[in-house]
């Protein structure tokens, strides 16, 4: 090209950038772009517009939970047990560093996930009714009702526990980082996982074989699952919408998660069944604002300003299936518990000191509860103490558990801990609810409270420097199971009475493990 010829006009222009940066981008020593190296060496498995494929999303938003040094080095190494192999002797360091800064910027504007592209996405490998109505061979004397879901996400699986026999039954593939905990049909038959990446699996555990499978997002949170089995929800943090399937996966409502006045979107921080209610409730990180989101189809109408699709003025009635009927708040609440009845909401905002207690049927906060630090309520549970039912929170800053009375929403004890924890478990049948500290130095220990004494009576730390977390029990709460949530980690088993150590089964990175009985039942031990 000859570089002293007139630039007759911006298109000769434009071109000739262009060739100026391939010729440069050519030239030995020189580190090529990131968007370049990207396109080169990621697209094919994350996407040209980083939005994921074979491999994962490349956001900052999907990668909260992964820190830069990690993903520097999955980018140098690779990941064990898929198809990502690392770049270290493809790509210089720099590159590497410049490729690994730049999948933690945005993507400007922000993208999104419209109705066509989910059904673009829909993948179904058994047609409904296509499967036998009974459970496999494999199953023969199990009681389907104690089994476990393991989530592994070391490498990216899900293990199938007999919690009888504390064996491993099966084990099968997921997709990448599954997030927020599986929810299952009230038979116990399917169970629905979902991804960080905004993938919905449906899969039929008495046939062991996934259903079908649905891309709803970019980030999702969570997944919940009405009480009759009918219909799936999912919350996004990207794009700001929930958006409602049926029980086979088929889209039938985005929401927009946009505040009152539609003038403000939020990330959807999770979603939950309310059983008693028919209905889902949806709690929101960016704006002060509960949502109710009824899955009854007789129920009434919802008086709403703006709304999705519609745009009716002020006052007009809506139909009130899959519509948001609003709580507006003075605060931000994106962590909840409830009451037995699903009358009461308890949130917990990430900033403040106070939690609110919600009534739903009003529809305004009744009371506030004394919660200092971040109270983490999605983790809550709640026991008999004295003839009163009590709630019980960890704390993700500060190393205590906080007893509330549901009474009148006083608090009854701040029970000191070894340090910030994240989960916490009982059982009907236990004296005992445990608690970890695994978001602090002491993440390797768990500690054992008397629901009678309110106070710690043991430590249990069967791995120093290893972090050992999420408690579930069996069934009948004979047992207590922990993870060990290591690459080369285990599910350890105690004795629920004795806190004697009873076994390990192996699993890699095991972050979770759900009873199907517990789950289904809503046991008052295990968060909903």
């Amino acid at each position: 090209m000859n570089l002293h010829r007139p630039i007759h006009s911006l298109r000769t222009l434009y071109t000739l950038l262009g060739c100026l940066l391939l010729a440069l981008t050519a030239a030995p020593g020189f580190a090529a772009a990131p968007a370049a190296l990207y396109q080169q060496h990621c697209a094919s498995c994350h996407g040209a517009d980083r939005l994921g494929g074979m491999g994962p999303a490349l956001l900052p938003e999907n990668l909260q939970r992964l820190r830069k040094s990690e993903a520097l080095k999955t980018i140098a190494e690779g990941r064990i047990a898929t198809q990502m192999q690392g770049f270290a002797n493809t790509l210089p360091a720099d590159e590497i560093q410049a490729l690994n800064d730049w999948i933690y910027t945005p993507v400007v504007p922000a993208p999104t996930w419209t109705a066509q592209q989910m059904l673009d996405s829909r993948i179904v490998q058994h047609a409904p009714g296509s499967l036998p109505d009974r459970p496999t061979a494999i199953y023969k004397g199990v009681d389907m009702m104690n089994l476990f879901i393991v989530v592994e996400t070391g490498d990216h699986h899900v293990s199938i526990l007999d919690g009888d026999k504390l064996e491993r039954l099966h084990r099968f593939p997921t997709r990448y980082a599954l997030h927020g905990g599986p929810k299952f049909t009230p038979d116990g038959r399917y169970v629905f996982f979902a991804s960080r990446d905004g993938w919905v699996t449906k899969f039929d555990i008495w046939n062991l074989a996934t259903v079908a499978e649905i891309r709803v997002g970019i980030n999702t949170r969570n997944v919940a699952v009405s009480a009759d089995g009918r219909y799936v929800i999912a919350a996004n943090y990207l794009p700001h919408t929930l958006v409602v399937l049926d029980a086979d996966l088929r889209p039938l409502k985005t929401l927009e998660a946009r505040n009152q006045k539609g003038d403000q979107s939020s990330r959807v921080s999770a979603v939950y069944d309310a059983a008693p209610r028919q209905s889902f409730i949806a709690a929101m990180k960016d704006i002060p604002e509960v949502w109710e989101i009824s899955y009854d189809p007789k129920a009434e109408p919802v008086y709403e300003g703006l709304v999705h699709d519609y745009r009716m003025g002020e006052g007009n009635p809506v139909p009130g299936q899959f519509y948001p009927r609003r709580t507006l708040l003075a605060d931000v609440l994106d962590d909840f518990f409830f009451d037995g009845t699903y009358e009461h909401l308890i949130g917990a905002s990430r900033e403040g000191q106070l939690g609110q207690v919600v009534n739903l049927d009003s529809r305004r906060k009744i009371a506030d509860v004394g919660l200092p630090g971040m109270p983490h309520l999605g983790s809550g549970i709640s026991w008999q103490w004295q003839g009163r039912t009590v709630l019980a929170s960890p704390n993700l800053k500060e190393g205590v558990v906080s007893i509330i009375d549901m009474a009148n929403w006083q608090t009854i004890k701040q029970i000191p801990t070894l340090g910030a924890g994240f989960f916490m478990r009982s059982h009907e049948d236990s004296r005992y609810a445990w608690v970890d500290s695994m978001m602090s130095p002491n993440r390797d220990t768990l500690q054992v409270i008397d629901k009678e004494k309110l106070e710690v009576v043991a430590q249990l730390r069967p791995e120093p420097g290893k972090t050992l977390a999420h408690i579930e029990f069996t069934r009948d709460g004979r047992y207590a199971l922990a993870s060990l949530m290591e690459q080369d980690g285990a599910l350890i088993v105690f004795d629920a009475r004795t806190l004697k150590e009873v076994k390990r089964i192996p699993a890699a990175k095991p972050v979770g493990k759900y009873n199907l009985y517990n789950k289904i039942n809503r046991s008052e031990g295990t968060s909903h």
